[in-house]
């Protein structure tokens, strides 16, 4: 017997029964699409261009066809949302959820505030070459209201569809209140491998907190500040470059050589933008963490010592403060959604007086 079958809300395999629905894609107006560079019919959805993540490294490679921090915004009078959509095989996670890598969730917004109204649930079968997830997501009250739907952390989405009701009206969603995004590199903990869902991620949450658009460029075990990755951060134009790769550098060596090249680089192209650099928030003293957290305030150190007066500083042992802190990881190092929740809060102190000095 399974779990599902005593208790409904457990239930993986809930395949809905609406016949008539309209399937759109997002990649179509009045749909709009952020947190994603492009789109490939060979590779689906991609956090940033092909050729640049091959360069970098063949994790990179694999990892920028995950949609994390992708997300799709409308607004529609549909008594139905539902989503289908095709990932490629891919093995479960040891320690995320089926709900944030095979599935998404959805939420409404009004004046500018986004509410949580449901998540889909991840059912997950052998179709077409790959796994189908067709889920119904919610049932509304019909009235016209705008919707975001988070794509899936950490897997490859091959298509995605969005079922309507075929006599809704469809239009464009309003613009977020910053509209130029906030960049966000970093490590599986920026790449947000252990939420319960796509819209617990530290960076979703401050989105939420500011109505700001933003870009998750975390890669799981491989930000590593190559220089390759380097170059193409520089040529983006984020409102706030947010530095959280501290975790993948292999030492705090390479954490030297490498992260005040990438400030260097980025502030080159970008005189005026704000940095906040992190080090990571799972602090051990007895593991030398003191050595990396050194290494990234030394670039903090040396900017400010130049003159510059847009270099924030955010150190990781800070992150997870309050009750219950040995409660907020999944495995001792990745972030559950309260370690989440606590990072979004520091990280989001420090983004509130820059956010609103851009309004």
């Amino acid at each position: 017997m399974k779990i599902g079958d005593i208790d409904k809300n457990l239930k993986i395999d809930n395949d809905l029964d609406l016949p008539n629905l309209k399937w759109l894609t997002p990649l179509d107006e009045p749909f709009s699409l952020h947190g994603i560079h492009s789109f490939d019919k060979e590779l689906g959805f991609l956090r940033m261009p092909a050729d640049i993540a091959r360069a970098t490294s063949d994790g990179v490679f694999w990892l920028f066809k995950h949609p994390a921090g992708g997300r799709i915004r409308f607004r529609t009078n549909s008594k139905h949302i539902a989503a289908k959509v095709y990932f490629n095989p891919m093995a479960p996670l040891a320690t995320g959820t089926p709900c944030a890598q095979f599935a998404f969730d959805l939420y409404t917004t009004e004046n500018n505030k986004a509410k949580y109204r449901c998540s889909s649930r991840p059912a997950i079968k052998d179709d077409r070459d790959g796994l189908k997830s067709f889920e119904f997501l919610d049932e509304t009250d019909g009235e016209m209201h705008t919707y975001m739907i988070n794509m899936a952390l950490c897997s490859e989405t091959r298509e995605f569809y969005i079922g309507l009701d075929p006599d809704a009206v469809i239009e464009k969603a309003e613009d977020y209140a910053i509209t130029k995004p906030v960049l966000f590199y970093g490590s599986s903990i920026t790449h947000g491998i252990c939420a319960s869902r796509p819209g617990n991620t530290y960076e979703a949450m401050i989105s939420r907190r500011f109505d700001c658009d933003y870009i998750n460029l975390g890669f799981s075990g491989n930000a590593k500040g190559e220089a390759v990755m380097a170059d193409y951060l520089a040529t983006l134009d984020p409102s706030i470059f947010v530095m959280d790769y501290d975790h993948n550098a292999p030492d705090e060596v390479a954490l030297r050589e490498t992260h005040e090249a990438m400030f260097k680089k980025f502030r080159a192209a970008h005189p005026t933008t704000p940095v906040v650099m992190i080090t990571k928030p799972d602090f051990r003293i007895e593991d030398r963490d003191d050595l990396r957290r050194d290494a990234v305030r030394a670039t903090y150190n040396d900017a400010v010592a130049a003159g510059d007066k847009n270099v924030y500083f955010i150190d990781g042992e800070t992150l997870f403060d309050g009750p219950h802190r040995d409660s907020c990881t999944v495995d001792g190092t990745h972030p559950n959604d309260l370690g989440y929740y606590r990072m979004a809060q520091v990280i989001g102190d420090v983004l509130e007086p820059i956010i609103e000095s851009l309004k």
